[in-house]
């Protein structure tokens, strides 16, 4: 491994190492999303906040320092190209250690993966949205592992474009009706980690957006889900020892009628 005490340059504003395996989990969750994100960076953590482009879903993500190996940063903002950030992750096993640096001057961002070091131009941020986050209180709450809305999506893949998801005081449904088969999810409150509701709930989703996103979980993750008639829906969750906190939002289909 690299000598992080010599090859440190203490004039960087940002610097930082942490496991490939926790970087990996970021760039996936962010990436059912959108491929060009703008980190903000303070030296407590990062935080990030992007709307795909069509504007149907939502990501906002907070990542504390406690998630590194080591975290060094001064107030700024970096834009990443998460294409290019994949191939960077291609370059190390599930056990690597990956190092970063910021190069200001000259508008990159070293990685450093074992002997191999790659220099990634950064994206101009100047351009890129700042989305405010809806302050939404909806009436239900579930918590659910992210492997059983894995299985109920792939059951669903096949038989319609939408997805509707329901929450009554005693059960959280999962359903999909195409013009010949349906499928549903039904998961009795004893089995979930949570469900707080007093009326039944339910909106229409897009598939593919709800699909990308929940695959994007990692397996064993309890995902927290805030819902309401024809709103949008919170999909809460921790990683990395609850140090990166994930908030998705994804607008309902709404039927005309």
């Amino acid at each position: 491994m690299f000598d992080t005490e010599t090859e440190t340059d203490p004039d960087a504003q940002f610097s930082a190492e942490l496991k490939s395996e926790t970087l990996k989990g970021l760039v996936n969750i962010i990436s059912a999303l959108v491929d060009e994100v703008k980190f903000t960076l303070t030296p407590e953590g990062m935080t990030l906040k992007a709307v795909d482009a069509a504007h149907v879903a939502m990501i906002e993500m907070k990542v504390e320092k406690e998630a590194f190996i080591r975290y060094h940063a001064e107030d700024c903002e970096i834009g990443i190209d998460l294409d290019k950030l994949k191939s960077v992750l291609r370059l190390a096993s599930g056990v690597d250690v990956i190092r970063m640096e910021q190069d200001a001057e000259k508008g990159k961002l070293i990685f450093k993966v074992g002997n191999i070091t790659r220099a990634m131009t950064v994206l101009d941020t100047s351009g890129m949205s700042d989305p405010k986050v809806p302050d939404l209180h909806l009436k239900a709450s579930i918590g659910i592992s992210s492997d059983e809305l894995k299985r109920g999506i792939s059951a669903a893949d096949t038989i319609s474009d939408h997805v509707s998801v329901k929450a009554t005081p005693e059960r959280f449904i999962l359903s999909c009706e195409g013009d010949t088969d349906s499928v549903s999810l039904s998961v009795g409150k004893e089995s979930l980690a949570e469900l707080s509701t007093d009326t039944e709930v339910c909106s229409l989703f897009p598939l593919d957006y709800f699909s990308n996103i929940i695959k994007a979980v990692p397996g064993g993750t309890v995902i927290h889900i805030e819902l309401d008639n024809d709103y949008p829906m919170k999909l809460l969750f921790s990683i990395a020892d609850r140090h990166v906190l994930v908030n998705y939002l994804l607008a309902p289909r709404i039927e005309s009628d």
